[in-house]
Formats: C-alpha cells, structure tokens, sequence
C-alpha cells in the first residue's frame, strides 16, 4: 500500500519478520521499517496491532515509542496499540485463522477490545490478556514448547537407534496415555519461520532448557548425515562417489516453502562427503545449494531405483511410501512414514 492507502487505514497490522539477528536476539529491522512508514501517515483512532514474534516487552519498549514520535500520537490516547501472536499453521486443513482462537493483549483495556473487536470479526474465538507482554509471552510460550519437545523426541530417536529399539512403536504406544502426554515426532531438523527464544542477554534468567533444545536440534542434519554414511558402509558403499537423492526438500510437507530448511545443511555435508547428491520434490521446481545448482530427478521411482541412497526428509502426500520402498535401492525415512520394515526410519 501506499502512503494515501496507509493513511485511510483504520486498523493496522505489522506482521514483518524478525529473523535470528547475529547477537541470538531477534532481528527488528522489519518491524522498525513498518512502524515509521505507519507513523508518517497514522491518524488518531487508528487501531494498530503487532503479530510479528519478539520478545517480551517490544510492543512498549521498542514499537510505541516508534510510533508516537513519528505521528505525534499517544499511544492508550490517541491510538490503540495491542500484540496479538501470529498462529498460523501452513498446510493445515483442519485449524484455520477462522476456527484458531485469537489472543489479545492491548496497552490499556479500551486497546483491547479495539484490537478483539477487529479480530471477532476474522475468528471465532478472542482470548484476551492482561497485557501486551502476557500476549508476546504467549508467543515466546507456544514456540519454544514445539522446539522443547521435539529436541526431546529427537534425542529420543538417537538413544533408541544405540539401543537397537524402535522408537515409532514406542511412539505409537506411548500417544494411547490420554492424559499428560501429547506425541511430538523426530525429524531431520526443525524449519520455518518461528525461531526459538532463550532471551539470552534480554533477561534475567536464560531459558537454558531452551538453549539445550536448540543445540540438539542443530545437530540433527549432522546425525542424518552421519546414519546415511553408516547405512551406505553397511551395504558395502562409501560415501563418496554415493549417488543420493534427496526426497522433499521443503520444511513442512505439502508446501513449497524452503524457509530453514534443513535439507539444505544435509546437501551440503553430502556433498562435502564426496556424494553426488539429486532431489526430488512436487513443489520445487529447481534447487541450489552453497550457490551450486542441485540435479532434479524427473522420475521418482527411476531416480529412487538408480540411488544407492534415497533419504526421505518431507512425506509430500504425491509420494508413494509404499511403491517407493520397493523401488529404492535403499531408503532412509527421516519421518516415520513409510510402513515398519519397509526402510531405515530414524
């Protein structure tokens, strides 16, 4: 929108991203840009609601000061201010933006219910809390409990792997207890957009579970790349000079989204292995890697058949496990998906 549009708004949302910034913090660039260009032409009245993820304490400390300099407003006076955390599940069919119920928290109550009346109109359901950093904390709260969690089922996959015990069937046990317990599964690494938070630096406690949980979770590329060259020595083969392909390259299944992938740190230790590494995927039409161009199987099952590897890392729904299993020289399943004995699974 332009400056006459961004001036009529009556309501404004900043959802900018807020990549890993260099000092483990988060990166406000965006958002700072956002709000200016907002401020310059901000009326009174206007609603204004930040869904981007921060920290604790931004929408005060670093948005609102922001906007009441560049429009000469007062936020809680003049304008309404709220955070609201984005939770928006790509790919999902069943939990949409209309049937996710939508939490608020504004700088003062009359915030508030501006920013839920905005949103009752979009959602089924408006959550509000005490504030604008109960509301931010939320956010901090559903990333990092996904990231905790599925370090945990990853160091799960690892010891089960040592112990010779398979840990789908454990999963698969363990998610009939009704009560506290919810089944998280491993995978080659954690992608997408929402980065966990330690707040190191930012306050007084470090969240060290969520540091821990971020170290294993780095590590799982590595690990997938160390189970492929054992899988490849057990068969008689090296590494190097190994044709591999790579299946769904993707951070989510179904999508064509490669936001921190980490099929991008798999290609590149393959390659660094001596691997000659192709890829197959639905929803990408071409792929570089470390700026080198990443060969593109035309025909699965003849590219699955001619690898001495093929790694499963995205179960794309187009994809025949089953068929897939019987054609591939050798399968590594990175997700659990194909049917129990049919490949190496994680």
């Amino acid at each position: 929108a332009g400056p006459a549009e961004v001036g009529r708004v009556r309501t404004a949302v900043i959802c900018a991203p807020t990549p890993p910034a260099p000092d483990g913090g988060l990166d406000l660039t965006q958002v700072e840009a956002a709000a200016r260009t907002l401020a310059a032409h901000m009326r009174p009245h206007t609603t204004v609601i930040l869904e981007s993820p921060v920290r604790p304490g931004t929408t005060e400390e670093f948005l609102r000061p922001i906007l009441e300099q560049g429009s000469g407003l007062r936020a809680g006076r003049d304008f309404h201010l709220a955070y609201s955390p984005s939770r928006v599940d790509p790919g999902n069919r069943d939990f949409t933006p209309a049937n996710t119920p939508k939490v608020i928290g504004g700088l003062t109550p009359a915030c508030t219910e501006s920013a839920a009346a905005f949103y009752g109109r979009l959602t089924d359901k408006v959550v509000r809390a005490r504030g604008p950093r109960e509301a931010e904390t939320v956010q901090l709260l559903e990333t990092n409990f996904r990231h905790v969690n599925i370090a945990l089922v990853n160091e799960m996959a690892v010891l089960c792997d040592d112990l010779g015990v398979d840990l789908w069937d454990v999963l698969r046990c363990a998610e009939t207890k009704p009560f506290g317990f919810h089944a998280f599964r491993p995978g080659p690494g954690v992608g997408g957009h929402s980065v966990p938070q330690d707040l190191t630096g930012q306050a007084p406690h470090s969240l060290r579970m969520v540091e821990v949980a971020q170290r294993v979770n780095a590590q799982m590329p590595r690990y997938v790349v160390q189970r492929a060259a054992a899988l490849l020595n057990e068969h008689g083969k090296s590494a190097r000079g190994a044709r591999v392909l790579l299946l769904g390259v993707t951070y989510k299944a179904d999508l064509a989204d490669q936001q921190a992938t980490p099929a991008e740190e798999i290609a590149t230790r393959l390659m660094g292995l001596g691997a000659a590494v192709s890829y197959h995927d639905p929803h990408i039409p071409s792929w570089n890697v470390a700026e080198r161009p990443v060969p593109r199987a035309d025909s699965l099952y003849e590219a699955a058949a001619d690898a001495d590897l093929t790694i499963l890392l995205q179960q794309h729904r187009t994809y025949d496990l089953q068929g897939l299993s019987v054609k591939a020289q050798l399968l590594l399943d990175t997700r659990g998906a194909t049917p129990t004995g049919a490949a190496h699974r994680l």
